[in-house]
C-alpha cells in the first residue's frame, strides 16, 4: 500500500531523529578509538577527532603489559561464559515447568517470582547471605547472585507457551517424556529466545561491577570492568617499571584510558552481530502471548 504524504513526513522525521540519536552513541566511541590509536603529539594538541592521527599501537601494548588488564580480561571471559551457561540452565528449568498448564499452583509460583521484581531483600541481607555461605572471593558469589532474572524467565516462559501445542502433542504420542520433550523439541525450537537471553545475561556478567566490588577482594580475581574503572581514576599507570622510557614518551594516560574503554566495549560488539538475527524475533515472540 502506497504511503500517504503525512506518513512519508512522519517516517522522514523518525529516520532523522533516530539517526541523530544513533550518532550521539556512535561518535563518542569512534573518538575514543581514534584517541587510543593516535600518536601522543596529536592527542596533546587536541587534533584527534574521529580519525586517528599517526596510527600506533603502543597504548594497547602498555595497557596489557603495565596493568593487570590481561588477567582481568581472562577473568571477565570466565565470569561471562560460565555465568551465561548457568543462568540459561536455571532459566530453562524454571520457565519450562511454569509454562505447563497442568502444573499445580503455577499461578501462585509466578506471582511469587514477579513479587521479587518489585521487592528484594536488599543489599546488606544479600551480602550477609553470600558471606555466610563462604562465597566471598569466589565467582560463585557472582553467578548465584545473578542466577535467574525474573524478567528473562517470564520471556522464556511465554515463548514456551507459544510453541504450537500440536507439535508437543505429537511428541507425546511418540513416547517423549517431559525431559525428552524439552531437550529434543522445545529447546531446538527456542533458539531465538535462547540467543536473546544469552545476550542479555552476557552483557550483564561482562559489565559486572558492584557485585565484583562487594564480593571479590583479591586483585587477581578482579574483572575487566573494575580494573578499567580503577585505571580511569588513577594516573600512575605510565610509572610502571615494566615500561621503558621510549614507551612512556609515546603515550599519555588519556590514550591508555581510551584503550581500556575500547577493550571493554569491543567484545560485545563482536558477539552481537552473530545473535542479532535472533534478537528481535526472540523478544517479540517471548513478550507477546497469543
Amino acid at each position: 500500500m502506497k504511503a500517504t504524504n503525512g506518513e512519508k513526513i512522519f517516517y522522514t522525521i523518525n529516520y532523522v531523529v533516530l539517526g541523530l540519536i544513533a550518532l550521539t552513541c556512535i561518535l563518542p566511541f569512534i573518538h575514543i578509538v581514534a584517541l587510543s590509536l593516535s600518536e601522543r603529539s596529536a592527542v596533546d594538541s587536541g587534533h584527534v577527532f574521529f580519525w586517528p592521527v599517526g596510527i600506533q599501537f603502543t597504548a594497547y601494548k602498555i595497557f596489557f603489559v603495565a596493568s593487570p588488564a590481561f588477567k582481568a580480561f581472562q577473568n571477565s571471559i570466565v565470569i561471562t561464559l560460565v555465568g551465561v551457561a548457568l543462568s540459561l540452565l536455571g532459566t530453562i528449568l524454571a520457565a519450562y515447568p511454569l509454562s505447563r498448564s497442568y502444573l499445580m499452583g503455577r499461578r501462585y509460583l509466578v506471582l511469587g517470582m514477579v513479587f521479587t521484581m518489585l521487592f528484594s531483600g536488599g543489599l546488606i541481607p544479600t551480602y550477609l547471605v553470600i558471606k555466610n555461605m563462604h562465597l566471598i572471593d569466589s565467582y560463585w558469589a557472582l553467578w548465584l547472585s545473578g542466577f535467574i532474572s525474573t524478567y528473562n524467565m517470564l520471556l522464556m516462559k511465554s515463548y514456551f507457551e507459544n510453541i504450537p501445542y500440536e507439535v508437543q502433542e505429537a511428541a507425546r504420542i511418540d513416547g517423549c517424556s517431559d525431559t525428552s520433550l524439552l531437550i529434543r523439541i522445545i529447546l531446538p525450537l527456542s533458539l531465538p529466545m535462547l540467543a536473546t537471553l544469552a545476550l542479555f545475561y552476557g552483557i550483564g556478567f561482562w559489565n559486572s561491577f558492584m557485585n565484583v566490588l562487594m564480593y571479590i577482594n583479591k586483585s587477581e580475581l578482579m574483572n575487566l570492568t573494575v580494573v578499567v574503572q580503577g585505571m580511569l581514576q588513577k594516573n600512575d599507570l605510565l610509572n610502571s617499571p615494566s615500561l621503558n622510557a621510549d614507551e612512556q614518551a609515546q603515550v599519555v594516560t588519556e590514550m591508555v584510558k581510551a584503550v581500556g574503554v575500547v577493550v571493554m566495549v569491543v567484545p560485545m560488539l563482536v558477539v552481537y552481530p552473530f545473535l542479532q538475527r535472533y534478537f528481535v524475533k526472540g523478544v517479540m515472540l517471548g513478550s507477546v502471548k497469543g
